[in-house]
């Protein structure tokens, strides 16, 4: 089976950050190299790297970029710069809560190094970021073989997005539980949203699938009810961006409607993700700042005009599904069900605690 890997540094401290550019997919499987932290920025911003752990990885290697200019300054100058930087790449997208996770992690990391020399302290970031990388890749696996415990063979699966390679380190979150049953010998029919209005789901869980020799059937966003009606879906995995305390989770848009169909349906629906999307500041869902994308995502989709000039547009990229609806979130730690406040402080809480 094929493995998907977005991002990989190349070279030591002076290196560079090479990923593949999502936005080709799936005609051109084209990578590029960020050599600094503006195209670090614009590519976590453009969604050529996108998926919260993936975000979370290039943010922490894109803090390595930017430090490169504060290569042979003095202790003050670099930590000046290690804050201009974090504060930058935190303005590329606000929901993604593995984004101010990562950059907090690296902020960190550098301020426990204070008095080293500044070399010396770059080296660590890096091996920091680094570690943040393996973490992940380690964390997918673990997620997956949970998850596959909830999956017999020949059940049909539906998923949301792209929450597979492409969005991590690896195998993906939702879609290392596919993987790795697939591993364990389970033949499984998995339909994939087309998620609008970027396709994500076309463009890119569908040619991941399909690339690692996983049986793969593409729908349209609006078909979903439909296929699960008749009987071909019995199961709903997707990642997810953020969960807050109570459980309920935002994700790409689109994912609250999957949630309510499978629930009309009764199928279960469950959320894979790791213990670093969690975000326990947040009371609920209704505190999650979503983000408002540009209205020529939907009017000119692609180059095309398929819209009125003039007409109004509402464009969230995201949308919150409540905890009541979710049968269980899958984590490298395990599966929290039911999905409740308690359960998941209990499951996310730190280790030693």
């Amino acid at each position: 089976m094929k493995k998907t890997e977005t991002l990989q540094w190349i070279g030591g401290p002076d290196g560079h950050l090479r990923m593949i550019d999502q936005t080709q997919l799936p005609v051109e499987l084209v990578e590029i190299d960020c050599r600094d932290v503006e195209t670090a920025w614009e590519a976590i911003k453009v969604l050529r790297v996108r998926g919260a752990p993936a975000i979370g990885i290039a943010a922490a290697y894109g803090v390595c970029l930017g430090l490169q200019t504060a290569a042979g300054q003095d202790e003050v100058a670099f930590f000046q710069r290690l804050d201009q930087v974090s504060a930058f790449l935190a303005t590329s997208r606000p929901t993604a809560v593995n984004l101010f996770w990562a950059l907090d992690r690296m902020k960190t990391a550098g301020n426990k190094l204070r008095g080293r020399a500044v070399a010396e302290i770059a080296a660590c970031l890096l091996q920091e970021a680094r570690t943040i990388h393996e973490e992940d890749r380690a964390m997918c696996r673990a997620i997956g073989e949970h998850g596959a415990k909830l999956l017999t063979n020949g059940q049909g699966v539906l998923t949301h997005c792209n929450a597979g390679g492409l969005a991590t380190a690896e195998y993906g979150t939702a879609l290392a539980v596919f993987f790795m049953a697939a591993e364990q010998g389970k033949r499984l029919s998995i339909f994939a949203d087309e998620t609008r209005p970027l396709l994500q789901g076309a463009r890119l869980t569908a040619w991941e699938l399909q690339n690692a020799g996983l049986d793969v059937t593409l729908i349209c966003d609006s078909m979903a009810a439909q296929v699960m009606r008749e009987g071909r879906i019995q199961a709903v995995i997707t990642g997810a961006d953020r969960i807050v305390a109570n459980g309920d989770s935002a994700n790409k848009i689109g994912t609250y409607g999957v949630a309510v169909l499978a629930a009309a349906h009764k199928i279960p629906f469950y959320i894979a993700a790791p213990t670093s999307t969690f975000d326990l500041s947040i009371a609920n869902g209704a505190e999650i700042p979503i983000e408002q994308r540009d209205a020529r995502e939907i009017t000119h989709g692609f180059g095309r005009q398929t819209a009125p000039d003039g007409v109004k547009v509402y464009n969230p990229a995201f949308d919150v599904t409540p905890a009541e609806l979710i049968a269980a979130i899958i984590c490298e730690r395990g599966v929290i069900r039911p999905v409740t406040r308690e359960a998941i402080a209990a499951m996310i809480k730190p280790r030693g605690v």
